[in-house]
Order: structure tokens, then C-alpha cells, then sequence
């Protein structure tokens, strides 16, 4: 599930004559530079919800094959990220799935992180498994962090008036029985988060490369540098 239907407020003025997902660092869109790791790591479908300028956005998706887009149209009412699964719930099947932002992407390092997220998923233990990343070593971070990560794995919330050590990535896995019996058409998801947390069964994957958030327009040169500096 990747979520492609936000408006945007933080990149305006860009966003106001093109939605997020679609604006370009180090030349390809952003929602292509998340598309294109997640068909590398073999994602057969991805499923992509649409509000804000949603034409351009279809329009940009319509000749992609792989992996095989479904667009879920929030046209008439944006339902937010939980409101967004629960739509798309029966095309997301009863096992786990990925969800991504399009506004999080990163310099690979050595091992190829959505394998290693994968692998590391255990169904046993874990609700929800988030990539996470060092606060103080990701570029375009201007929040205090927000989790904390244990020894053994597990994510617990930031303290208030804390500095965290690992920021959300914008990447994880969820089990869908987490929303089965939501009936709220518009909602949040960060709430699961922490509602996993408080039962011990959050956990978190640490970033194997340099995480690169562009959620204002002066974070995309930042960004741009940052890949140049990784390709030379």
C-alpha cells in the first residue's frame, strides 16, 4: 500500500499545480524512486491511493506494469493512511503487507533493505515491523525522532519532550487483522503504532544505508546531493 494521497501543505508551493508524489529528485518522480525498490525486491502489486491532483498521478501510472499498479480513487473524500487500508482491505488479502509514503527514500547501503525487512518480519512476535533509521545521521529530519528501539527489537514511543534516536522511515509491514473490525471511515494510523508498542509487539528494522527525508522543497537539493555524493 503505497500512500499517494496527501496534499501536500509542507511542499506548497510546488503542490499546488502538482501532487507530491510526482515531484522530481535527482530526476525521477518521487513515487518512481519507491515503486521502482519495491519491484526490485519483487512486489508483484502495488496499490496506490489517490486525492490531491489524482489525475496527474493516474495519468503518470497508467503505462507502469511492474509492479502492477491498483489505484484506490480518495477523490471524493480523503480518508487519511488507516482510513485508506480499511478501503483497500479485500484487495490486501489476509497476509502482511508493505506500506511506504512516497516522500521516504534512501541511499542503499551494502544489503538491499526491503529484502532485509521481509526477512526479518515474524509473525509470531510482531504486529507491525517499521524500517527505522538514526535520527541525528538522516538528512531532512527537523522533529526530534520518534522511537526508541530495545535490544531485542521493539519500538516504544518517544518521550515527550525527548530526543528520540530512530526516526519512522515511512516504511513497514502491517498484519491487516489490525483493522478488520475498524469502522471509522477516516483515521489515522499512527495510533497502531503505538497501541503495538504498548503491547510489546512493535518492532523496528534499522536502515542499512543514509535515509533521506524531502517533505519541504528546500530538503530536495539537500537530497540530490546527497545521491550525487553516493554514485561518485
Amino acid at each position: 500500500m503505497l500512500f499517494a494521497a496527501g496534499l501536500g501543505a509542507r511542499m506548497r508551493p510546488l503542490t499546488d499545480r502538482i501532487p507530491k508524489p510526482l515531484i522530481k529528485v535527482a530526476g525521477k518522480a518521487m513515487i518512481d524512486h519507491m515503486l521502482d525498490r519495491f519491484a526490485t525486491a519483487g512486489v508483484e502489486t502495488a496499490i496506490v491511493n489517490v486525492h490531491h491532483l489524482a489525475d496527474q498521478i493516474e495519468t503518470h501510472l497508467a503505462d507502469r506494469h511492474v509492479p502492477n499498479i491498483v489505484i484506490s480513487d480518495e477523490r471524493r473524500k480523503l480518508l487519511d493512511q488507516g482510513g485508506g487500508i480499511s478501503k483497500v482491505l479485500p484487495l490486501l488479502g489476509l497476509d502482511p503487507f508493505f506500506i511506504c509514503n512516497t516522500d521516504a527514500f534512501w541511499v542503499e547501503g551494502p544489503r538491499e533493505n526491503l529484502r532485509r525487512l521481509a526477512a526479518a518480519w515474524n509473525p509470531e512476535t510482531m504486529d507491525i515491523l517499521l524500517l527505522v533509521a538514526a535520527t541525528t545521521a538522516s538528512v531532512g529530519v527537523d522533529w526530534p525522532g520518534d522511537f526508541l528501539l530495545s535490544p531485542d527489537g521493539r519500538l516504544s514511543k518517544r518521550p515527550e519532550r525527548e530526543v528520540a534516536p530512530f526516526v519512522y522511515t515511512g516504511v513497514g509491514i502491517l498484519k491487516p487483522e489490525l483493522f478488520a473490525r475498524e469502522t471509522r471511515e477516516v483515521y489515522g494510523l499512527a495510533p497502531f503504532f503505538f497501541e503495538a508498542a504498548a503491547r510489546g509487539r512493535l518492532y523496528g528494522q534499522r536502515l542499512d544505508g543514509l535515509w533521506l527525508h524531502v517533505g519541504v522543497p528546500q530538503a530536495i537539493e539537500e537530497a540530490e546531493r546527497m545521491i550525487m555524493r553516493s554514485v561518485l
